[in-house]
Protein backbone atom coordinates (compact mmCIF):
# COMPACT_ATOMS: atom_id res chain seq x y z
CA UNK A 1 0.00 0.00 0.00
CA UNK A 2 2.86 2.39 0.75
CA UNK A 3 4.34 1.72 -2.68
CA UNK A 4 1.09 2.78 -4.33
CA UNK A 5 1.12 6.00 -2.29
CA UNK A 6 4.74 6.67 -3.29
CA UNK A 7 3.80 6.38 -6.95
CA UNK A 8 0.53 8.35 -6.80
CA UNK A 9 1.41 11.13 -4.35
CA UNK A 10 2.97 13.52 -6.92
CA UNK A 11 -0.06 13.21 -9.20
CA UNK A 12 -2.49 13.70 -6.32
CA UNK A 13 -0.55 16.74 -5.16
CA UNK A 14 -0.65 18.19 -8.68
CA UNK A 15 -4.42 17.58 -8.81
CA UNK A 16 -4.94 19.35 -5.49
CA UNK A 17 -2.73 22.25 -6.57
CA UNK A 18 -4.48 22.54 -9.92
CA UNK A 19 -7.89 22.64 -8.27
CA UNK A 20 -6.75 25.10 -5.61
CA UNK A 21 -5.14 27.50 -8.08
CA UNK A 22 -8.13 27.59 -10.41
CA UNK A 23 -10.46 27.92 -7.44
CA UNK A 24 -8.38 30.80 -6.09
CA UNK A 25 -8.54 32.45 -9.51
CA UNK A 26 -12.34 32.25 -9.48
CA UNK A 27 -12.57 33.56 -5.92
CA UNK A 28 -10.24 36.43 -6.76
CA UNK A 29 -12.20 37.38 -9.86
CA UNK A 30 -15.49 37.32 -7.98
CA UNK A 31 -14.10 39.31 -5.05
CA UNK A 32 -12.56 41.96 -7.30
CA UNK A 33 -8.94 41.30 -6.31
CA UNK A 34 -7.77 41.87 -9.90
CA UNK A 35 -9.06 45.43 -10.06
CA UNK A 36 -6.52 48.20 -9.96
CA UNK A 37 -4.81 47.87 -13.31
CA UNK A 38 -1.34 46.88 -12.11
CA UNK A 39 0.28 43.56 -12.93
CA UNK A 40 0.96 42.78 -9.26
CA UNK A 41 -2.61 43.05 -8.06
CA UNK A 42 -3.64 41.19 -4.90
CA UNK A 43 -5.03 38.42 -7.08
CA UNK A 44 -1.81 38.04 -9.05
CA UNK A 45 0.23 37.93 -5.83
CA UNK A 46 -2.09 35.26 -4.40
CA UNK A 47 -1.88 33.19 -7.59
CA UNK A 48 1.90 33.46 -7.81
CA UNK A 49 2.24 32.54 -4.14
CA UNK A 50 -0.03 29.52 -4.55
CA UNK A 51 1.84 28.42 -7.68
CA UNK A 52 5.15 28.72 -5.85
CA UNK A 53 3.73 26.74 -2.95
CA UNK A 54 2.63 23.90 -5.22
CA UNK A 55 6.04 23.81 -6.90
CA UNK A 56 7.79 23.80 -3.52
CA UNK A 57 5.55 20.99 -2.27
CA UNK A 58 6.26 18.95 -5.40
CA UNK A 59 9.98 19.51 -4.91
CA UNK A 60 9.76 18.39 -1.28
CA UNK A 61 7.89 15.23 -2.29
CA UNK A 62 10.55 14.51 -4.91
CA UNK A 63 13.30 14.96 -2.33
CA UNK A 64 11.45 12.80 0.18
CA UNK A 65 11.14 10.00 -2.37
CA UNK A 66 14.93 9.95 -2.66
CA UNK A 67 15.60 9.71 1.10
CA UNK A 68 16.14 6.14 2.26
CA UNK A 69 13.60 6.55 5.08
CA UNK A 70 10.76 7.14 2.60
CA UNK A 71 12.12 5.33 -0.45
CA UNK A 72 10.81 1.95 -1.47
CA UNK A 73 13.06 -1.06 -0.99
CA UNK A 74 11.94 -2.30 -4.41
CA UNK A 75 14.18 -0.88 -7.18
CA UNK A 76 11.26 -0.86 -9.62
CA UNK A 77 8.94 1.10 -7.31
CA UNK A 78 11.80 3.43 -6.38
CA UNK A 79 12.42 4.31 -10.03
CA UNK A 80 8.75 4.63 -10.91
CA UNK A 81 8.08 6.86 -7.88
CA UNK A 82 11.00 9.12 -8.82
CA UNK A 83 9.74 9.36 -12.40
CA UNK A 84 6.28 10.15 -11.05
CA UNK A 85 7.80 12.82 -8.82
CA UNK A 86 9.56 14.49 -11.75
CA UNK A 87 6.38 14.32 -13.83
CA UNK A 88 4.42 15.93 -10.99
CA UNK A 89 6.97 18.71 -10.65
CA UNK A 90 7.06 19.51 -14.36
CA UNK A 91 3.26 19.24 -14.60
CA UNK A 92 2.90 21.77 -11.78
CA UNK A 93 5.29 24.16 -13.49
CA UNK A 94 3.89 23.74 -17.00
CA UNK A 95 0.12 23.50 -16.46
CA UNK A 96 -0.24 26.05 -13.65
CA UNK A 97 1.97 28.73 -15.17
CA UNK A 98 -0.69 30.20 -17.50
CA UNK A 99 -3.27 30.83 -14.82
CA UNK A 100 -0.69 32.15 -12.36
CA UNK A 101 0.97 34.57 -14.76
CA UNK A 102 -1.30 35.36 -17.70
CA UNK A 103 -4.96 34.90 -16.90
CA UNK A 104 -7.23 37.85 -16.33
CA UNK A 105 -10.79 38.30 -15.21
CA UNK A 106 -13.35 39.43 -17.78
CA UNK A 107 -15.32 42.24 -16.18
Amino acid sequence: MKDLLRILLPSLLWLAGFSALYGLHGIGCEAGWAEGGTYLSPQRLALLSAWGGVIAAQGLVLLALRISRFASPSPFVYRVSLISGWVGLFAAIWTLQPVATMSTCAF
